[in-house]
């Protein structure tokens, strides 16, 4: 597939602001994958062409933490490795199925996350005690794994969530480690959509150069602002998406609520 200079364009500008705010507080997927739709790009390469930008730009913003000491990956590789193996499975399925289906599952689970930052008690920068093992934080995470390989946008919000309410992290420290997820659960899903020969690799490079930027941007400011930062921006992104979603004619919950 060929795109016009001002389509990568475009598509770099998007990729900066979703490595941005993805490096901050997970998301960005949300606003990359769109944008390759937007383009024309068909659904599995858009799906495909996503993680090869994505996987570059967070493997930025996984560098700019681990130089800063928030990432620790000798104890929570555990679920580094179950996002590997989840997102393996997630971008074999997609190759065979409809990712329409999950679709209609964002919206409620974006709801679900936004109410639970905006009425948990007051998130530090301190860790809290872990409700549940490595074993159990590995195999949600494995979860969120395979969805991100099966279809992705969000997916870092989710891991950040799943990390301060199960793994009783910090907000800085469960951004940093969701980092590390995440870039696991896209080269594993790259990998798998190589495979495949879905991935357009010009598109992807270039939106991989604005990825990278946004992410050095996005994650040097929540180093330097922490909580602050980071939980209203999980907020806001996670109802304006939520938002986004539900007026898209072609989600389920639109078509069941307005159709």
């Amino acid at each position: 597939m060929i795109l016009s200079p001002e389509t990568i364009a475009f598509l770099m500008a998007a990729a900066f602001m979703a490595g941005c705010i993805d490096a901050m507080a997970g998301g960005g997927g949300l606003i990359a994958l769109p944008a390759l739709l937007a383009a024309g790009v068909p659904p599995v390469p858009a799906v495909a062409t996503n993680k090869l930008q994505s996987c570059l730009g967070t493997f930025g913003a996984c560098v700019a933490y681990a130089r800063r000491g928030h990432m620790d990956l000798a104890t929570y590789k555990g679920p580094v490795i179950a996002a590997f193996i989840g997102s393996i499975g997630g971008a074999w399925l997609l190759q065979r199925v409809d990712p329409s289906i999950l679709a209609g599952l964002m919206p409620a689970l974006l709801i679900a996350m936004a109410a639970y930052f905006t009425f948990s008690p007051k998130l530090s920068d301190a860790d809290r005690h872990a409700r549940v093992g490595l074993w159990g934080l590995s195999g949600m995470i494995g979860v969120v794994g395979f969805y991100d390989g099966f279809f992705g946008p969000g997916a870092g919000a989710f891991y950040t969530t799943i990390f301060i309410a199960l793994g009783g992290l910090s907000l800085l420290r469960a951004t940093a480690q969701t980092k590390a997820a995440n870039f696991a659960s896209n080269v594993a899903g790259l990998l798998t959509m190589v495979a495949g020969g879905h991935v357009i690799w010009i598109a992807g490079l270039a939106m991989a150069v604005g990825s990278i930027t946004g992410g050095q941007i996005g994650s040097h400011l929540a180093m330097r602002f922490g909580s602050k930062l980071i939980k209203p921006l999980l907020i806001i992104m996670s109802l304006a998406l939520t938002a986004k979603m539900l007026l898209d004619p072609k989600n389920p919950i639109h078509i069941y609520l307005f159709g």
